[in-house]
């Protein structure tokens, strides 16, 4: 009898050496543990090149979109990007609202508005965060060319 008491002493503390406090620790790189609040900016459902139907305007939208998408694949952590005002080039004087990668994920970068001009409408966004997907920073891209 006293050797079941000794084995199922010892299971149970067994079993609770993978239950120790690290196993309940949050994830350092979740902004809030509760909500779980970082929205993602999800690709439009229908592609912008898809309305042009003049063969001329449809190469000139898919060339764009081909820069953007590369632009846009090229991003790495700690890279500054113009998210109004000519996303896909340098950020300078022009640029209304500058943001920083500071995170990336298969088909998705996080980006932290770092900067906005008041005439800018990420003005109230400033510090925050958002995941994109890559069809959406190309949607951006090809919207600041007219497309």
């Amino acid at each position: 009898m006293k050797r079941t008491w000794a084995c199922g002493a010892l299971l149970w503390v067994l079993a609770g050496c993978g239950t120790g406090r690290e196993a309940f620790r949050p994830n350092p790189n979740d902004e809030d543990v509760f909500v779980g609040a970082i929205p993602i900016v999800r690709a439009p459902l229908r592609e912008r090149c898809a309305g042009h139907t003049g063969r001329t305007a449809r190469a000139a939208c898919d060339e764009a979109r081909y820069l953007g998408t590369e632009y846009t694949r090229r991003l790495s952590v700690g890279d500054d990007v113009c998210l109004e005002g000519m996303y896909g080039e340098e950020p300078g004087g022009a640029c209304k609202a500058r943001a920083a990668v500071i995170d990336t994920a298969p088909n998705q970068i996080k980006l932290e508005v770092r900067t906005a001009k008041p005439d800018s409408r990420w003005f109230q966004s400033e510090m925050r965060h958002a995941w994109y997907e890559e069809g959406a920073l190309v949607d951006l891209y090809l919207a600041e060319r007219g497309y």
